[in-house]
């Protein structure tokens, strides 16, 4: 007679029915195939947290992928595997995200756990064990990816305990501000208010990133900055258009992405207060981007079915293509402002900035480097609707962007 784990692991294989499998597993005791379903979530879990992927990045795409609370469970095995360690040993990045997924240990005991599931979610007992069941197929076929983040159990040290998302190094008042700001302009039918809150975000950031820069440079700071990584989120559809758009916001911003497109999201490169720029502004382009296109596109209907997607296809690649344009404009003019030499206006010094920028770049293309040693160039997207690519054009122009207010100070 075959354990309860065996036949689970004959359903994840393929040698046994998935339909076949859950029925075998209904009529089988709970207290023989409780333990041993949670057991195989948590341990499914554990080695893709072991594998390189992070609480909010495996909670995404289950989101994605699967079915409604199967994230939830997610969220869940991550608070079951926290509970092996003192969390002063668990890396912050990791904490962070585990808090904002608000993982805790709710349920009485692994052996009730099925059971407090179906009574939280008000569901039968077969529809519970067909939603873990589902989940440890989608985990089954999930690959390993790069290690940003030490998981917990690693031998690394802690990273910085600022409990940010990221270990990002802008004060969370700071932070709190830029989102304000940028929340305001997506939300005003104003242009020029848009324009003026979101280079008022920008001007900010900005600031904070070069004055780090120095301070990093100078010896100021009690431990050393040193270049991280971020995966972003790129959601279909149109994932390449959008982590086109992402791209030319990261390179504006002195970064470099590698995207991963089979796994909808992009690894950005870079110093932290320069990445959690990079992340706002294009969550802030991504929505501006959507409103113009929903305001511009043609009817829909069986008809213009393929003009549509045409359409919007075509309007992102030239969203992405002139917010570049843009972008590159405006992170040439910051620098030149904060570099400009004034009559004792507090400006930097080029001999001192200059070099500092040059050598953290050279170190996030070596971080890049060693995370992806190999890369292949993407292919340019088609632009197949020429009313597409002009109305795309004109809502990037009329994006709200930094433009001549991003000084250094």
């Amino acid at each position: 007679m075959t354990s309860v784990r065996e036949r689970i692991r004959a359903v994840l294989a393929g040698a046994v029915d998935y339909e076949a499998g859950l029925d075998a597993l209904t009529v089988t005791p709970s207290a023989e195939v409780d333990p041993e379903l949670v057991a195989a979530k948590d341990e499914a879990c554990a080695r893709l947290w072991r594998g390189g992927w992070q609480p909010a990045e495996l909670h995404r795409v289950i989101a994605r992928r699967g079915r409604p609370h199967q994230a939830d469970l997610v969220t869940d095995a991550v608070a079951a595997h926290l509970r092996q360690f003192p969390r002063a040993t668990v890396d912050g990045r990791w904490l962070a995200q585990a808090d904002i997924l608000g993982a805790r240990v709710w349920w009485t005991g692994d052996a009730t756990y099925v059971d407090e599931l179906a009574a939280r979610w008000r569901l039968d007992r077969v529809a519970v064990l067909d939603l873990v069941l589902g989940l440890l197929a989608i985990l089954a076929t999930l690959p390993p990816i790069e290690v940003l983040v030490a998981p917990p159990g690693s031998a690394a040290a802690p990273a910085d305990r600022s409990g940010a998302v990221g270990s990002s190094r802008i004060d969370a008042r700071l932070l709190d501000r830029v989102r304000a700001l940028l929340a305001k302009a997506e939300s005003t039918t104003f242009p020029a208010e848009a324009e003026a809150y979101t280079a008022k975000a920008q001007e900010l950031v900005t600031r904070h990133s070069l004055d780090e820069a120095l301070l990093a440079a100078r010896g100021g700071d009690a431990a050393p900055v040193v270049p991280y990584a971020r995966r972003i989120g790129v959601d279909h559809p149109h994932e390449k258009e959008k982590a086109s758009l992402l791209d030319a916001v990261a390179r504006a911003n002195r970064c470099h992405t590698v995207s991963s497109p089979e796994l909808a999201f992009s690894t950005v490169f870079g110093f932290d207060t320069d990445i959690d720029a990079v992340d706002l502004l294009y969550t802030s382009l991504l929505v501006q981007a959507h409103r113009a296109m929903a305001r511009a596109e043609p009817p829909g209907g069986k008809a213009g079915r393929s003009r549509l997607k045409t359409f919007r296809r075509s309007f992102l690649v030239a969203f992405a293509d002139r917010i570049d344009e843009r972008l590159a404009g405006a992170a040439q003019l910051a620098l030149a402002q904060a570099t400009g030499r004034g009559e004792g206006n507090g400006m930097t010094d080029p001999a001192d900035l200059l070099p500092v920028l040059a050598s953290r770049d050279e170190q996030i293309r070596e971080t890049m480097r060693r995370v992806f040693p190999h890369t292949v160039r993407a292919r340019a997207s088609r632009v197949d609707s020429r009313e597409g690519w002009e109305s795309g054009r004109q809502a990037a122009d009329r994006a709200a962007l930094p433009t001549d207010t991003t000084r250094h100070r």
